[in-house]
């Protein structure tokens, strides 16, 4: 069978969180962090490495909480994201502390991805589905006969992935009922619940109302190896664009995808999930993240200590 990677970014600052590195955080029974959870479903689902993408900085506890002991059961990287990796030509813009964002994350790990892969966040709990179903598009033969690039990624539903503790960014999915197939994902900030319904904001800061069942990105995508060189490709002309006192943009993974699609230099098949999303987005999130793991776990969904 074809060999697949899980990839995790585990380089945000998490500055939402409070003190401590949110991406190690522990809500399990045992101690585990939310990534044991998504490593233990994507080792379950048939994926045969691992790679993290961290900060120099964490590397030290990041290895003791969870890495050496994850090496002992799978093949395990590391790659790191930093703000001076840019490409040839291109400087650090004064002023500039904000990570580069999730494409050049990906980017940052490419010479240790050899195969089809799937990217996730580190601070998300995505439930077993979307990792069987993101496995099983993977390790078939796509046609590609137009010469598109053939991606899928797990489409949740929005209303399955709100936190009770403050709002949330959310890449909204507009999908062709027909083909199953992504049309746009619309990056959303600020989305929450009020007055009944619930709402956002666009990238120029207007509210828009949103519907329950609108399917949206989690940052769980299938991809193969040759989108890395497109990304590499479009590095530079996301530098070229910004604004020289613009020290936030970030070069976003959905982003780079929604332009492709939109030039039709690719196709990304949303398989629907209607998997629960738990996250550690706000410190206040932990308590329930804990206490839907410990259920899952008196339900036998997982072991009391996924690696033992």
């Amino acid at each position: 069978m074809k060999k697949t990677a899980l990839v995790i970014m585990a380089a945000g600052i998490g500055s939402r969180y409070g003190k401590g590195i949110k991406q190690l955080a522990k809500v399990g029974p045992c101690g585990e962090i939310i990534m044991e959870y998504s490593i233990y479903d994507a080792l379950s689902a048939g994926f045969d490495k691992v790679i993290f993408i961290i900060r120099r900085d964490i590397e030290e506890e990041f290895r003791s909480t969870i890495g050496d002991r994850i090496a002992k059961h799978v093949d395990v990287s590391y790659a790191y994201q930093e703000l001076s990796d840019l490409p040839e030509g291109y400087s650090l813009p004064e002023g500039r502390v904000k990570p580069w964002g999730t494409a050049q994350a990906v980017l940052s790990a490419s010479k240790h991805i050899d195969c089809p892969f799937i990217v996730i966040n580190a601070d998300d709990f995505y439930g077993a589905d979307g990792f069987k179903r993101i496995h099983e598009y993977l390790v078939k033969e796509q046609q590609a006969s137009d010469g598109r690039l053939d991606l899928c990624m797990a489409g949740f539903v929005l209303g399955n992935t709100l936190s009770d503790n403050g709002t949330v960014a959310r890449g909204i999915c507009s999908v062709d009922q027909k083909t199953g197939e992504l049309i746009s994902v619309t990056e959303t900030y600020e989305i929450g619940r009020r007055d009944g319904g619930i709402f956002g904001r666009d990238k120029n800061g207007n509210e828009v109302r949103l519907s329950e069942d609108t399917r949206v990105s989690m940052n769980m995508w299938g991809l193969p190896e040759s989108l890395l060189s497109v990304i590499r490709d479009e590095f530079p002309l996301f530098l070229d664009r910004l604004d020289p006192s613009d020290i936030k943009s970030e070069f976003l993974l959905p982003n780079v995808i929604d332009s492709l699609v939109k030039e039709k230099r690719a196709r990304v098949r949303v398989l629907e999930t209607e998997g629960k999303w738990y996250g550690v987005t706000y410190a206040e999130d932990r308590q329930y993240v804990e206490e839907a793991i410990r259920r899952m776990t008196e339900q036998g969904i997982y072991k009391e200590r996924l690696f033992d």
